[in-house]
């Protein structure tokens, strides 16, 4: 399978060569960054109310006073779907604040 060349078609590729299968269901997880735990919550509680298919975990990171928004979506992992879901979270994000820190599948 040939993937665009980017950053998501650079790790979809490298998916495929650890020998993921793409052409299945996986969880794959956006994640997010907020400097307030308020504003993270914010996200958690508009994901809950706009998008009930998409499961959410509000947590601290690993570095200080900064707070993570793991978002789970039960999807195929092509290129377009990734790109697309990745866009309407990134919209929620930067609107409370926040930003997109990548993607990634639940093994």
């Amino acid at each position: 399978m040939n993937f665009p060349d980017d950053e998501t078609g650079q790790v979809l590729a490298e998916m495929q060569q650890a020998g993921i299968d793409l052409s299945q269901s996986h969880d794959v997880v956006f994640f997010h960054l907020f400097e307030q735990e308020s504003q993270a919550q914010a996200m958690v509680e508009h994901i809950k109310e706009h998008l009930p298919a998409v499961k959410c975990n509000l947590h601290p990171d690993q570095t200080p006073n900064v707070w993570d928004v793991d978002c789970t979506v039960v999807m195929t992992p092509s290129h377009a779907a990734i790109v697309e879901q990745e866009a309407v979270l990134e919209k929620i994000a930067t609107s409370l604040s926040g930003y997109n820190d990548g993607w990634g599948i639940e093994a």
